[in-house]
């Protein structure tokens, strides 16, 4: 039997779990056609289990104080504790499927065993999907990403299966190592703004870490319909896929990036949702939390996964009158944090909490995860089709866990030419999520609409 202890950061989220947010990174691949589920498991077991040891590990308490937790193998692992076999009901829409989801967003992974599982859901529509839930404490979401996307492959029934454990350079795994790159990298090069020669100078490093550190200090969510005490009413939804074109399109008649437009039209639909009289008194500037990959994108995963990300705050403009005024000021916003050395802080930050006791985990975490109404993801995708055990993949999202009193999960996804945003929300809290849905959808119509007649 193989033990090693588990990281301090991987520990913070081991520890972090309770009953109104719990520490699971939610994913979704909608499928085309009906899926051979015979020949997924063998793919699952070829090139997931058969190269992360996580994967049929337990975390297994320290036995002495202050040591820490272990993995430690399974030796009562089966497949069938793991995967669940599920039909959605007539006339199996998004609707279903989301309702599907959301049953599952407070169920807790068990301890007794390796902490995932994955639904395999037959009726959706013509389709299938597969819904995957992974313990953050076994990696970070965009690891945990490319876990899931190395089931995939570029044409339906390939000659030649690659194993993610011998990544060449013009491999089909490696290319998609770096389409897939990570939750953030529109936002921020994390590993490039860790470097003395893009910060600049010890003085002007000092200075902006100093401006850094009472941002994060004085941050607060303020209150408004999307701010209260989390509960364990969660629920997912999604707007249908936009066209990756336009987006692309509008940022280049605006001077902004495909990031910016997408942050921007979340902002406006906070704005919408707040003045629609749900919430009462001016609309403020909503802060969300952005994960930062730290990983270079160009080389495998490490067989170990685990952890390796930053945060950053970003407040976004929903306090503004109109659509450009909110574009105009996120892409500003998101250059004064492109060149701040934010993300390199709250690594050294969560290095540092993931060294100390549960409790006072728990505090420091709580102090900071309340600065935010929840977390934001923005992944960039494959650009071209990809299929699960021969079936055309139509289109992924993936949620990452909220902390403290969060209560709004975003997450963004290009993939194959077109962006699919879903909401995760506390229900207790947002009691009308499908008008948020509503409102971005509204949102990057009049964008597109003003870029195209202004």
């Amino acid at each position: 039997m193989t033990s090693r202890a588990i990281d301090p950061v991987d520990t913070i989220w081991l520890n972090m779990d309770r009953a109104n947010n719990l520490m699971v990174i939610e994913s979704l691949m909608m499928l085309e056609g009906q899926v051979d589920w015979d020949r997924f498991l063998t793919v699952l077991q070829q090139r997931v289990l058969g190269v992360y040891p996580v994967f049929s590990q337990r975390a297994v308490p320290a036995r002495l104080p202050l040591l820490p937790p272990h993995w430690e193998d399974d030796t009562d692992f089966s497949l069938s504790r793991h995967i669940h076999r599920a039909t959605l009901p007539a006339p199996g829409d998004d609707a279903a499927l989301q309702e599907f989801v959301s049953s599952q967003l407070s169920t807790a992974l068990p301890r007794d065993r390796p902490l995932w599982q994955i639904h395999l859901i037959d009726g959706y529509g013509q389709g299938s999907a597969v819904y995957s839930r992974l313990h953050h404490a076994m990696a970070d979401g965009m690891a945990l990403m490319q876990v899931l996307l190395s089931l995939t492959d570029e044409v339906a029934d390939p000659a030649v299966v690659p194993s993610p454990a011998v990544v060449s350079d013009r491999g089909p795994l490696s290319a998609l190592v770096h389409l897939v790159g990570a939750a953030g990298t529109a936002l921020l090069d994390a590993p490039r703004l860790l470097t003395a020669a893009h910060t600049g100078d010890v003085v002007k490093t000092a200075w902006q870490s100093a401006g850094v550190t009472t941002k994060l200090l004085r941050a607060h969510n303020p209150n408004s319909a999307v701010a209260g005490e989390a509960t364990p009413s969660k629920a997912a939804i999604w707007a249908p896929p936009i066209p990756l074109a336009d987006i692309a399109a509008l940022g280049h008649r605006t001077g902004t990036t495909v990031n910016d437009v997408l942050m921007a039209a979340l902002a406006g639909a906070l704005s919408t949702y707040l003045g629609n009289g749900t919430g009462s008194g001016a609309t403020p500037d909503i802060p969300t939390m952005v994960p930062v990959n730290l990983r270079p994108v160009d080389q495998p995963l490490p067989r170990e996964l685990g952890n390796r990300f930053a945060l950053v705050l970003f407040s976004l403009p929903s306090s503004l009158d109109t659509p450009f005024a909110r574009l105009a000021e996120t892409k500003r916003r998101m250059d004064d944090i492109k060149h701040s050395p934010e993300a390199a802080l709250t690594l050294g930050m969560i290095q540092g909490i993931g060294r100390t006791g549960p409790e006072l985990e728990r505090l420091v975490v709580d102090f900071f995860a309340n600065k935010a109404t929840g977390v934001t993801t923005n992944v960039p995708g494959p650009r071209t089709p990809r299929y699960v055990a021969g079936s055309r993949i139509s289109g992924m999202l993936g949620w990452a866990p909220e902390s403290g009193n969060q209560a709004l999960g975003t997450a963004i996804f290009s993939y194959d030419g077109a962006v699919s945003v879903g909401f995760k929300v506390d229900t207790g809290v947002i009691s009308h999520p499908e008008e948020l849905v509503a409102a971005f959808v509204a949102e990057i119509d009049a964008l597109c609409h003003l870029a195209t007649t202004g």
